[in-house]
């Protein structure tokens, strides 16, 4: 098992983080601008390092439904991921992909889900590329799961995978869209091992 501890964590590699959620935004918001066919806008995402039993009181109470894409890492460093948005943001961005009006509300349907999962699955996949790139290491998601609950319950998840391996996760908070800005929030909690990679592979000794 591996020395290292988040609560060690240096200036550089809170640098490095922010540096992954300015690209990783940036490719996610490209990618999306492109399933809806209009740009969109990007507001400098908030990083930080979070302990995972505040997730939950950083997006909303706990007893708010929210959205949850929960994904697996895999490759070279391995851990768990989520991308989650408030249930106005996911009606909003849904009803923009089905080309529908933008004030419906009704309960998702099954089709719903599905472009929300893809959508999920592409923001993902643009922060593990961005990842990849800083550091040169393989890195990739598994097919995404989805559920929509409330935040508690969808939390308690990172809360108890992330408690074997540390008391922190990566947080991100972001905002893209257009005449509506859209608010999501990424989780990364990458295994105690694969901090090590990351952080040998960026050439951070601490």
């Amino acid at each position: 098992m591996a020395n290292f501890s988040l609560d060690d964590v240096n200036n550089m590699y809170i640098d490095v983080l922010k540096e992954l959620g300015n690209i990783g935004a940036g490719n996610a918001t490209t990618a999306i601008a492109s399933m809806i066919s209009e740009k969109i806008d990007m507001r400098v995402p908030k990083v930080e390092l979070m302990e995972a039993s505040k997730l939950g009181s950083a997006i909303c109470p706990e007893d708010e439904t929210i959205v949850g894409i929960f994904l697996e890492v895999q490759e070279d460093i391995s851990g768990s991921m989520m991308f989650l948005m408030k249930m106005p943001a996911a009606h909003y961005l849904v009803n923009k992909l089905m080309m529908r009006d933008l004030e419906y509300n009704e309960p998702f349907t099954e089709m719903d889900l599905s472009a929300l999962k893809e959508v999920g699955n592409i923001i993902a996949g643009s922060y593990l590329s961005a990842l990849s790139s800083l550091t040169g290491l393989v890195i990739g998601p598994s097919i995404p799961s989805i559920s929509v609950d409330m935040a508690a319950a969808i939390l308690s998840v990172p809360a108890i995978m992330f408690g074997q391996y540390g008391d922190n996760a990566l947080f991100i908070e972001t905002e893209f869209g257009d005449d509506v800005m859209i608010e999501g929030y990424f989780i990364l909690m990458p295994d105690e091992d694969s901090y090590d990679k990351i952080l040998g592979a960026l050439g951070i000794s601490l």
